[in-house]
């Protein structure tokens, strides 16, 4: 039983893995079941077997890469000296994270329009919410803002990292485009702490 087990998260994992670079090379509508079960090599019987449909075979694939972004963003904030320091660095992190081509793609292009947008904000609420809203909440502890704003600048910060990480992903050059990114998040944090 334990072979058949660890066989089965090994191939979810795989179609995941795979899938994740189709979707991040073609985007969601290029991007055919029958693509992903080539590049795979896996049965279109196993593939149904993890995910009742491209939709969540996509949603799966999602999970994965915003868990990657979390470890990403919680690496960048080791070693900060207060909460406002850690703030600036996850920020400027996923300011960073929106020039990799699999998160431009999957998460900042094709998820609000297959996922919609309320999908796309419950998990970001799920993901991201909280841990800003501490951040905020420790700065609040240490005087740099009233405790009644934290819950609300919590949504700002988020809805503003999330449309300068658009603003990076759609840009035609996305490198030239993260500098100024970065310095407008930083005048931003600025002001509002």
């Amino acid at each position: 039983m334990n072979k058949n087990v660890d066989r089965g998260r090994t191939t979810r994992q795989h179609l995941i893995t795979t899938a994740t670079e189709e979707f991040a090379t073609r985007g969601y509508e290029a991007t055919s079941i029958e693509s992903v079960l080539k590049a795979s090599g896996v049965s279109r019987g196993s593939l149904y077997h993890h995910f009742a449909s491209k939709e969540a075979l996509f949603a799966a694939v999602l999970e994965v890469l915003q868990v990657r972004i979390g470890t990403d963003v919680a690496a960048a904030t080791r070693g900060t000296g207060d909460a406002v320091a850690a703030l600036r660095a996850a920020c400027r992190a996923w300011i960073r994270l929106a020039g990799d081509r699999v998160v431009q793609q999957i998460m900042l292009i094709d998820a609000p329009a297959v996922l919609g947008w309320q999908r796309c904000r419950e998990l970001d609420e799920q993901h991201t919410l909280g841990g800003v809203r501490s951040l905020l909440g420790a700065a609040a502890d240490n005087g740099r803002l009233d405790h009644e704003y934290v819950d609300v600048f919590a949504h700002i910060v988020l809805a503003t990292m999330t449309e300068v990480a658009i603003l990076v992903a759609r840009s035609p050059d996305p490198a030239t485009a993260l500098p100024a990114a970065e310095r407008a998040v930083d005048e931003f944090l600025n002001r509002l702490l």
